[in-house]
């Protein structure tokens, strides 16, 4: 074999061991993405299909046919005003879960990184932020129902009657303090990590160009945290706004809130309670849902850039 025919050799095996090598490469993509199968799956068993089937009751009557109406009833007065009520429950339950859990954050940055304070307040956030629904509502009405430990004891000892002026716990009213008790610590699980990405050099600078400790949070670390923290309060909302479980145990009576007045249109038979009116509602649920969700979405891109 001649050196000159070494090129074309070389080339012709390379030709030929090209085609073999594709495929390969495609099969380890396809191999890949494999493994987003089974949720890929989950989520549109769980989540896609239902969603759409509640959305599509929402634009049929009893009878199958398509109508208006339930979509319409989205502006009766007593629809507009459970939304206000969830509006109303769902914002001040975030408000105050945002700031009690913002001022937890910044009570543990001065703790170690990973010493155990810190680590047990996390473990402790990531445990109680799911604690919630039938659980919580029994705590709760062990704790402060009428015939709550608490309540006994404030009232034998005392003289105290929390539920003097009526039996709020079992109200729109009383769900506040159970939200609350959740938004908490899911503000210390969202908000930490961004306190934690604020970097030292920052402080430092602006301690030697002569800026107090006010300047620095007010000037720096406030405008840095802004997206996070209003991100972190979108998700309590939306966290708040969409819970269930924990009013259905606390309110037996009446359909104050949006998913209660859900449950009482599948299950009631008065006007309001036609069956295919929940997917109207639903619907109203998810556009509201949709926006604080994107709204989030947002926030959370600007605070990434900071983060890196």
């Amino acid at each position: 074999m001649s050196v000159a025919n070494a090129p074309e050799l070389l080339s012709g095996d390379a030709e030929a061991s090209g085609p073999r090598r594709r495929p390969s490469g495609v099969r380890r993509g396809l191999t890949r993405y494999l493994g987003l199968v089974p949720f890929a799956l989950y989520v549109l068993l769980f989540l896609a299909v239902p969603t759409l089937i509640a959305l599509g009751t929402g634009f049929f009557d009893g009878d199958g046919a398509l109508t208006l109406d339930n979509v319409g009833a989205l502006a009766d007065p007593v629809i507009l005003a459970t939304f206000a009520s969830s509006f109303w429950v769902s914002a001040l339950t975030a408000v105050i879960g945002s700031v009690l859990g913002a001022l937890v954050c910044y009570a543990m940055l001065g703790t170690k990184p990973d010493g155990p304070l810190r680590s047990f307040v996390s473990s402790a956030s990531s445990v109680l932020a799911q604690f919630g629904g039938v659980m919580l509502a029994f705590a709760f009405i062990a704790t402060i129902g009428i015939q709550g430990l608490v309540t006994i004891l404030l009232k034998d000892t005392l003289g105290f009657d929390i539920f003097a002026n009526g039996v709020w716990l079992y109200q729109v009213p009383g769900l506040l303090l159970p939200y609350i008790y959740f938004q908490v610590p899911l503000m210390v699980i969202t908000f930490m990590p961004a306190l934690e990405g604020l970097k030292p050099q920052w402080a430092e600078a602006a301690a030697t160009l002569g800026g107090t400790r006010w300047t620095y949070w007010t000037r720096i670390a406030g405008p840095v945290l802004a997206p996070s923290f209003l991100g972190s309060l979108l998700l309590l909302f939306a966290n708040a706004f969409s819970s269930y479980a924990t009013a259905a145990a606390l309110i037996s009576q009446g359909a104050q809130i949006v998913p209660l007045q859900i449950r009482a249109a599948l299950i009631s038979e008065t006007v309001l309670g036609r069956s295919n009116l929940a997917g109207a509602l639903a619907l109203g649920m998810i556009i509201v849902m949709v926006v604080v969700m994107t709204a989030y979405s947002f926030l959370q891109a600007r605070t990434a850039r900071w983060q890196q």
